[in-house]
């Protein structure tokens, strides 16, 4: 079929493999390592970073290529649906982030929000709070219940944790739980000056939402859970374990938030 010689295909076969093709079977099984490692969520970009801290120089073309080559493929995302309540007589507090999403210092500005998770037990909701200095996860409640008391444990929980000093902004949506009178108090009570989305902007809050985005993408999503204590042991384990102390942040240049604050400190 191939119209050469029994005795010239045997010859190819035997042949040794081009510098270039050895080349790249190096590089195919470091892509698949950093793939799995950031657990299929990421792209060339996030790759071509990764190789090179390894001492590789390779463009993000041929890495794309060998990751189509290897049948690498990131997961897909799900239609987001929001959670906020912003129906309520609660006093609003102006946007005083304004979008700054790059501070040069921790624990000066964080942002909250809500998510939910589904179960065969039914819902499961998140609050989480990031840091905006190395977008990590300082704190964060579980509850099947969408309550102030779910917000409020979250906060209270990533202050006991990084002890902020008077002064620092919390921006959170217009949700009826951060206007509550118990969370306001909680604020006050702690010197913390609140900041909210304008009404009905996603982007005034989009380092929260992205969060929420990359957890559904790469985890939430792909499972079926059947107990929330299941749920919540998992989200515990992908927030503590992989997002805060793996994961590559581009904002961070590629460093987990972990190891940003890490490498900052020692600047």
């Amino acid at each position: 079929m191939l119209q050469v010689s029994t005795t010239a295909y045997y010859d190819w076969c035997k042949k040794p493999k081009t510098p270039r093709a050895l080349e790249n079977d190096v590089l195919t099984a470091l892509i698949k390592t950093i793939f799995e490692g950031q657990r299929y969520g990421c792209g060339t970009r996030v790759i071509k970073k990764a190789l090179y801290r390894q001492g590789h120089q390779v463009s993000r073309r041929r890495i794309g290529r060998l990751m189509k080559q290897a049948e690498l493929r990131c997961k897909t995302r799900k239609k987001f649906k929001a959670t906020t309540n912003s129906k309520h007589n609660h006093p609003v507090a102006p946007n005083i982030l304004d979008r700054q999403f790059t501070q040069t210092k921790p624990n000066h500005a964080w942002v909250g929000d809500i998510t939910y998770v589904w179960t065969a037990e039914g819902w499961l909701y998140l609050a989480t709070v990031i840091d905006l200095f190395s977008r990590r996860v300082v704190g964060w409640s579980m509850s099947s219940r969408m309550t102030a008391d779910l917000v409020n444990d979250a906060l209270l929980s990533a202050i006991w944790r990084r002890k902020p000093g008077k002064g620092l902004l919390w921006h959170t949506d217009r949700g009826s739980q951060y206007a509550s009178h118990s969370h306001r108090d909680l604020l006050k009570d702690y010197s913390i000056v609140q900041s909210m989305s304008r009404k009905g902007n996603c982007w005034d809050n989009a380092v929260a939402e992205s969060f929420f985005h990359t957890l559904k993408t790469g985890q939430v999503n792909h499972k079926q859970y059947q107990t929330r204590k299941e749920t919540q042991q998992d989200i515990f384990e992908y927030i503590e374990v992989f997002y805060n102390r793996q994961r590559l942040h581009s904002t961070n240049g590629y460093w987990s938030p972990v190891d940003y604050e890490e490498m900052q400190k020692a600047v």
